[in-house]
């Protein structure tokens, strides 16, 4: 059983928003995704979709992306993006999930002697940053602390894995109060997405304080899923 991870899909809400607005390397993109992912993925392997997943605004409108992703190879674990306008109640988004899909939000599951917790996260407090943003940060830190403390009265000593939308960290900014609160629940390895084009070149990929951070934004990747254990 091996452990993938791979972010940012941005499907299309049926044609609505192709990719390749952003730039020719976008073209096809979730065909080639999907070429790598099937040459690759066992059925009792996992796949972590760390957020923006699909540009619908609604859910019914997201279902066909989320089916799409469904139909794929493996277990897939979800966790919402910035542009997940279509996720309504954790509830109902589960509801609509297929093909040994699962949502987590404010919650944890314990998969395959793993345990896997998330939340979006938010943009790192620095003085530049706007007060109402700042409140934001506050309130996801709430919220993945909320994720941890669930992983960890599910499984107290299993291996951890975290999953955020937004970076927890940066090459030039590795102590941050998300990793400090990653570092006290014992995460062992964290994927996150959000960042494309010349913003990848200031992501953090390793270790720091025992934990190995992974960017799998998939532009970053040349989509293609990237390995997080084998």
């Amino acid at each position: 059983m091996a452990i993938y991870a791979i972010s940012d899909l941005h499907l299309p809400a049926g044609n609505d928003k192709p990719m390749d607005i952003f730039g020719e390397h976008w073209e096809n993109h979730f065909e080639r995704i999907k070429a790598d992912w099937i040459s690759r993925v066992k059925e009792d392997d996992i796949v972590l979709l760390p957020g923006d997943l699909s540009w619908a605004m609604r859910l019914e409108d997201a279902i066909q992306d989320l089916n799409a992703i469904g139909s794929l190879p493996g277990k897939k674990i979800i966790t919402r993006g910035n542009h997940d306008y279509w996720w309504s109640s954790i509830g109902r988004v589960r509801d609509k999930l297929s093909g040994n899909t699962f949502a987590l939000q404010n919650d944890a599951i314990v998969m395959d002697g793993y345990v896997f917790s998330g939340t979006r996260g938010w943009i790192l407090p620095t003085d530049e940053v706007e007060e109402d943003d700042k409140r934001i940060f506050r309130r996801e830190v709430k919220r993945l602390t909320m994720s941890l403390d669930c992983a960890r009265r599910l499984s107290p000593e299993g291996t951890l894995i975290c999953m955020l939308h937004y970076p927890p960290l940066y090459d030039n900014m590795r102590s941050t109060e998300v990793t400090e609160v990653l570092r006290v629940y014992r995460c062992s390895h964290v994927v996150y997405g959000h960042l494309h084009g010349s913003a990848l070149c200031g992501a953090f990929r390793g270790v720091h304080e025992g934990i190995c951070y992974h960017q799998v934004s998939c532009d970053g990747l040349n989509f293609k899923i990237h390995t997080v254990i084998e």
